[in-house]
């Protein structure tokens, strides 16, 4: 099955905005999850051997969510499980054109249930809403699953680097000229 057939999130609320998908509640970042956003990030790294101080694991965007991503023209998203939060993905501007699709993580305990696949999904369309025409997104090998989440999406390789002893995998994607162009609706 098609990733970008395989996770379809219901959208409740076009701003903020606010999806369901399964049990997965996504909804836009407030300062009130600054926490426990920033633990599973830590989590998730640390789950795949990434640790600070290792060339790759960089953090400092998470005490200016609002700032990089809210406020210019970007969006963080969480997606919380039961009342708890157990994902989350953001976009963050490069340029007029351009958006970087990051911090893609869900919980250790609830992976391999779609809500990658989901989230993916959301911030693709998001994306086109904000008026992007191409996506790009980085991993590191070590985090197989995502790899495989961005190729199912029909996200092509475009580099790899080596830095430390951690190799990063470098991804892009055009989105259609027909989703750039508002089907579905802006935002506003």
């Amino acid at each position: 099955m098609s990733g970008s057939t395989s996770a379809i999130p219901r959208r409740l609320r076009r701003e903020p905005p606010e999806w369901q998908f399964a049990d997965l509640r996504l909804r836009r970042y407030t300062r009130r999850d600054h926490r426990t956003v920033f633990a599973l990030h830590q989590e998730c790294l640390f789950q795949v051997g990434l640790r600070p101080g290792d060339g790759v694991y960089y953090d400092g965007d998470f005490a200016r969510i609002e700032e990089i991503y809210l406020r210019d023209r970007g969006e963080f998203l969480v997606g919380e499980v039961r009342g708890e939060v157990a994902a989350l993905g953001g976009l963050r501007r490069v340029d007029d054109g351009t958006a970087e699709m990051v911090r893609l993580r869900v919980r250790p305990d609830l992976q391999g249930r779609g809500y990658g696949a989901a989230l993916v999904t959301v911030l693709e369309q998001r994306a086109a809403e904000l008026g992007y025409r191409v996506l790009r997104a980085d991993t590191t090998v070590k985090q197989r699953v995502a790899i495989g989440l961005y190729r199912s999406f029909g996200w092509r390789e475009v580099d790899r680097k080596a830095t430390g002893g951690t190799v990063t995998v470098y991804f892009e994607k055009h989105l259609r000229q027909e989703a750039v162009s508002g089907v579905g609706g802006r935002p506003g």
